[in-house]
């Protein structure tokens, strides 16, 4: 894949470099017209329109009656400011010959992953801070998307939109709600110092997640509303239903923001007035294979723990089966155990002549002195 950079003056959308007309091959005659065969619209072919459309393919199908789903509004497309453009990717098509150019040169993985982090981080980190209204987070879910991307970066090489996917991941980070549980994020940071910015970014904070980023998708990037649907895994009318109520939920706090050009405008202005900086991308390509290499080091790690557990315990357990010990029984009849207390008469006297008599047997040996 192929990055080049495009010219700010360009639209926000994915486009590919003009070929040249290729000549005719003289040896391959015309086709013929086949015959016998009509238009399917019945009309003739002279006559009928060069996109293949009839007059009723321009018109949108209204809502049916007693429809309760809610439809977006119609809208003319504008060119996106530079604060929140998205900045393209544009991948030539290969020579269908075959044939490698000498005065082309295609880049390396590194070098197209840094074009794509230099054009399309700055946007991002914008946009993020408008979803989170935090700059610190924006930062980090720009870089994190980043760092994900370069992992999986053959994957995102290949796909058909690489900023796209980098802008879904980055989202998904920001709007994460295990992010309430970090002590850095408890406490609010500092507003935006114009009134009017305070006011937008407090009515921003105040909607849904889901609304949130779809009105800064549809309202802020730019983006179709399929496209915009299609990015938050929802349905076309779902979407035009947050879009709408988002737009309500701002109408009603800020009365001057009703028209959707405005907010456009206010949210260009929000997101490029606060100074939001991404690292550089050598910075985040090391990052991510230094998180790369931690946790295939703690899956080896953990690997090797469970495999001297087993071999541990396989050395140390029984190989025969041993009965348990049965328990004890109680033994009935038997005397407490008590002290010895003071001899009776009866006694000192036979302690008495047990000591006078001698024992029978053989006399003791004494040793003899000399």
């Amino acid at each position: 894949m192929t990055v080049c950079p495009q010219e700010p003056e360009a639209a926000a959308v994915r486009t590919a470099p003009e070929r040249a007309p290729r000549p005719e091959s003289p040896s391959r005659p015309p086709r013929e017209p086949r015959r016998g065969r009509r238009p399917r619209s019945g009309r003739d072919p002279e006559s009928a329109p060069v996109s293949g459309r009839g007059p009723e393919a321009g018109r949108r199908p209204g809502p049916e009656a007693g429809s309760d789903v809610r439809t977006e509004p119609r809208r003319t497309r504008r060119p996106e400011p530079q604060a929140l453009r998205n900045p393209v990717v544009v991948e030539p098509d290969p020579d269908p010959t075959g044939e490698t150019h000498p005065g082309t040169s295609a880049l390396t993985p590194a070098q197209a992953f840094d074009a794509l982090y230099a054009f399309c981080a700055p946007a991002l980190v914008r946009q993020t801070y408008l979803l989170t209204g935090r700059r610190e987070l924006a930062r980090e879910s720009v870089e994190r998307a980043f760092q994900l991307a370069w992992e999986r970066w053959p994957e995102v090489a290949r796909d058909r939109d690489p900023a796209g996917w980098v802008r879904a991941a980055a989202y998904e980070w920001a709007l994460s709600p295990w992010h309430r549980f970090r002590p850095r994020y408890r406490h609010p940071e500092p507003p935006p110092s114009d009134a009017a910015d305070r006011a937008l970014m407090d009515a921003l904070l105040a909607l849904p997640a889901p609304h949130r980023r779809t009105l800064v998708l549809y309202d802020g990037v730019g983006l179709d509303l399929p496209e915009t649907a299609a990015e938050t895994e929802a349905s076309t009318p779902a979407t035009a239903n947050r879009l709408l109520r988002a737009r309500e939920t701002v109408a009603e706090r800020l009365p001057e923001l009703s028209d959707p050009g405005t907010l456009h405008e206010r949210l260009a202005v929000l997101a490029s007035a606060e100074r939001l900086r991404a690292a550089q991308p050598p910075a985040v390509r090391s990052g991510s294979e230094r998180r790369a290499r931690f946790w295939t080091r703690a899956a080896i790690a953990f690997t090797v723990a469970l495999i001297g557990t087993t071999a541990l315990t396989l050395r140390t357990a029984p190989t025969h089966y041993e009965p348990p010990v049965p328990p004890g029984e109680t033994v009935q009849g038997v005397p407490p155990h008590v002290a010895p207390g003071p001899l009776s008469d009866k006694e000192r006297k036979l302690r008495s002549k047990l000591r006078k008599e001698l024992l029978p047997g053989p006399e003791r040996l004494a040793p003899q002195s000399r």
